[in-house]
């Protein structure tokens, strides 16, 4: 019985520990995850008008392009 209870309070220790040391992980995560989320340009296809983020596009002669097709067939 002794050693149960002694395994019980371990196990209950190491639970605590681990909840708040997982709390705490997220929270970096998430804290991490925020800065690094920075707003990108969108640019509108010259072609198709879908928007698209700016280092996606295809830069063309005149405008940005959704993909290189649409880049030729405005521009040929």
């Amino acid at each position: 019985m002794k050693y149960l209870l002694i395994f019980l309070v371990v196990f209950l220790v190491a639970w605590r520990w681990r909840s708040a040391r997982e709390a705490q992980q997220t929270d970096i995560t998430k804290k991490k995850g925020a800065a690094q989320a920075l707003p990108v340009d969108i640019v509108e296809c010259g072609h198709c008008g879908v928007h698209v983020p700016r280092n996606d596009a295809i830069q063309g002669r005149l405008t940005m392009y959704c993909t290189a097709h649409h880049r030729n067939l405005a521009e040929n």
